[in-house]
């Protein structure tokens, strides 16, 4: 019964998602306003029959209904039932069906919110969105079916993967990483559609910049998860290996970061038209290309799923997001002509455009290291490895100049600056920089590119506190309102300005983090006897004994250690191994002592009951919680960047350029700037 309402609601969404995609390219070219009605009825069909479908896979979950075959691949009757519900992203094929209903989502949400725009413009940008729904509910239909029957119908089932019982970040790290991921389809279908429309105006920067935005916060919030998620659980004392997936969820991130400060340039000096939507559209194509690398089984690693069938049918796909990409911007590259240009190299859009330079040859830099081994397989038959070196070789300074950036960009105006007041501007915060160098210098710290990090950091953070103060403070001066007040009541362009420099501060606590985390980290490891001491730093780790006990999903054995801080305090730790059914092997889960100055990170490696022996390995992070703790920085920021405007606005009316050759021109009507996203 489940797999039968299951496969027809995907069947629905394929048929509701192919006529809505069909009726609204066609209906939008041919500049048939009626087409948008049923477009949206379509949108809403293919969004409530993803739901459904989903609801039903979770209910099958939920009442172990293993007759369903992911149920069976995945179920257990011994699996606590917030681990059930969260089963559904466990594994490929229900990953793809929740991926479906995400995406259900978020176009409905765009249809809802733009309902009101105009007709034509809207039925090609949901038009091209759900034919990227197409794509993966024909995955769902097809390739990636979770709803097959099983027979003969098991009794249980072996459970999730352990690694997604074993941490509760599992539970939020990847929804947040899929919302960012699917997101993405929304500011594609704006961008194709305005390419498709022939009319290059200013209406569709807002919409497009806005939902950009929203995808950019989840994929940054989830790739922190993530980071945390292995640095809390797989015990190996780390948080980012520059493993092939972790890369393939950084690649977007890095490409729509470049668009969200091009869009600057674009709205204010009518510059980098055609290199912005390029950047729109390969960050969407990374998106695709990302998650073909996490499902098609190509990698090995901790986060990626197991080998599939689904691999060449990504391969097709992306083959055509290619054509179709480059095809638009070579037809419409001739709407897209700069209005004016750089007057001087010491300028703000200078630096910005700098500043994408940089992250894409970062991207290039990730993309090239993390596809090689495969290239080189496939042409050479020798599959060689590309490790942490090369990346933090090759990475490394591009990250350092990009934080230079961070800081020089807001200091310099617009068109062109004046140097005496460039050189006033600048000495405060470069005096910041060299106290914090010299600082650090004096407490025995070493090494260039931390150093250069920390200095940086400061001279960022002085002109960020400086640019954020001084709008609020003048509203506040002239109108002798509060600073909420006066933030909420600031016009859409300075509140998102203010909301940029929010997010930039979270940016600049991940540097210092990395940068200290990874320069001055401690490490150790030995084993001891019970009543034995293993000594770190300034703590002492005393092995006190084991415990073990028994779950409903699994059995764990847990030392309990004694750690001695330098200050004197006295605490208990238990670093333990977690033993399922489904795995041969222990999955620890380290024991982590947190502060705001450092954590001591103790990882159980074995144990003998009969010798009453533990070995551990420890460490010790300076600042490393400081990159979970940006989190609130860059949701804070994002939400006051896209906060609608509290006041009504005249509603702008778009600057069309010429249409495209054989378009004939139409009213002045689009997606505006003033609409809220």
């Amino acid at each position: 019964m489940n797999s039968t309402l299951g496969y027809g609601l995907v069947l629905g969404g394929l048929a509701f998602a192919s006529f809505g995609a069909l009726v609204g390219l066609v209906g939008g070219m041919r500049r048939d306003d009626a087409a948008f009605p049923w477009v949206m009825r379509c949108v809403w069909g293919f969004f409530l029959c993803m739901l459904g479908a989903n609801v039903v896979m979770e209910w099958a979950l939920l009442t172990n209904d293993f007759s369903v075959a992911y149920v069976a691949q995945v179920g257990s009757r011994a699996t606590p039932t917030v681990y059930k519900i969260v089963s559904l992203w466990s594994a490929l094929e229900g990953s793809i069906l929740f991926w479906g209903v995400i995406m259900g989502g978020y176009v409905l949400a765009f249809a809802l919110v733009h309902r009101n725009e105009h007709g034509r413009y809207m039925s090609l940008a949901l038009g091209t969105m759900l034919a990227v729904g197409v794509f993966f509910t024909f995955l769902i239909a097809g390739p990636a079916n979770p709803f097959h029957t099983v027979s003969p119908v098991p009794t249980d089932g072996p459970g999730p993967n352990a690694l997604l019982q074993n941490h509760y970040l599992m539970i939020i790290h990847p929804p947040m990483l899929y919302l960012g991921y699917v997101g993405m389809t929304v500011p594609f279908g704006i961008a194709v559609a305005a390419l498709l429309r022939g009319q290059m105006g200013d209406a569709w920067m807002a919409p497009l910049r806005r939902w950009t935005l929203v995808a950019w916060l989840f994929l940054s919030v989830g790739i922190i998860l993530g980071s945390w998620w292995a640095y809390a659980v797989l015990g190996w004392g780390g948080y980012w290996a520059w493993d092939p997936v972790e890369n393939a969820s950084f690649l977007p991130w890095l490409t729509a970061t470049a668009f969200m400060h091009s869009t600057l340039v674009h709205e204010r000096k009518k510059m980098l038209k055609l290199w912005t939507l390029s950047l729109v559209l390969g960050s969407f194509v990374l998106t695709i290309l990302g998650t073909f690398m996490t499902r098609s089984g190509i990698f090995n690693s901790v986060h990626s799923f197991t080998q599939s069938d689904i691999g060449p049918t990504f391969l097709v796909f992306i083959a055509v997001l290619m054509f179709v990409c480059i095809a638009l911007l070579s037809v419409r590259g001739h709407l897209l002509v700069a209005e004016s240009d750089i007057k001087s190299m010491l300028s703000r859009e200078t630096t910005i455009l700098v500043n994408n330079l940089v992250f894409v040859a970062i991207t290039f830099t990730v993309l090239l290291g993390t596809l090689y081994p495969l290239i080189s397989e496939a042409l050479r038959g020798i599959r060689v490895s590309v490790g942490e070196p090369y990346f933090n070789k090759m990475a490394v300074p591009g990250g350092v100049m990009v934080l230079f950036l961070m800081g020089v960009g807001p200091m310099l105006p617009w068109g062109s600056a004046d140097p005496k007041l460039v050189r006033e501007r600048f000495w405060v915060p470069a005096a910041v920089g060299a106290v914090i160098v010299g600082a650090c210098l004096l407490a025995g710290l070493r090494g260039f590119y931390p150093l250069l990090t920390f200095g940086l950091a400061g001279f960022v953070t002085v002109i960020t506190l400086r640019e954020l103060a001084l709008p609020v403070k003048v509203r506040m001066s002239e109108k002798n309102e509060g600073f909420v007040t006066a933030l909420l009541g600031s016009a859409g362009k300075a509140r998102r300005r203010f909301g940029g420099y929010i997010v930039h501060l979270g940016i600049v606590m991940i540097f210092v983090s990395v940068a200290a985390s990874s320069a001055f980290v401690t490490h150790t490891s030995g084993t001891v006897r019970i009543g034995e001491t293993l000594k770190i730093g300034g703590y002492q780790v005393k092995y006190l004994g084991l415990t073990s006990g028994q779950e409903p999903h699994r059995s764990f054995v847990a030392t309990r250690v004694q750690v001695t801080a330098p200050n004197g305090d006295v605490s208990e730790m238990a670093p333990r191994m977690n033993y399922y059914e489904r795995m041969t092997d222990p999955v620890g889960t380290p024991a982590v002592r947190e502060t705001a100055k450092e954590d001591l990170y103790v990882s159980l490696m074995a144990f003998s009951e009969d010798r009453g022996t533990a070995s551990f390995n420890a460490w010790i992070f300076p600042l490393v919680g400081w990159i979970w703790w940006s989190i609130p920085l860059l949701v804070l920021g994002t939400l006051i960047a896209v906060w609608p405007a509290r006041r009504a606005r005249a509603t702008a009316r778009e600057q069309e350029q010429t249409p495209a050759a054989g378009a004939s021109p139409e009213p002045n009507v689009g997606i505006h700037p003033g609409g809220a996203a």
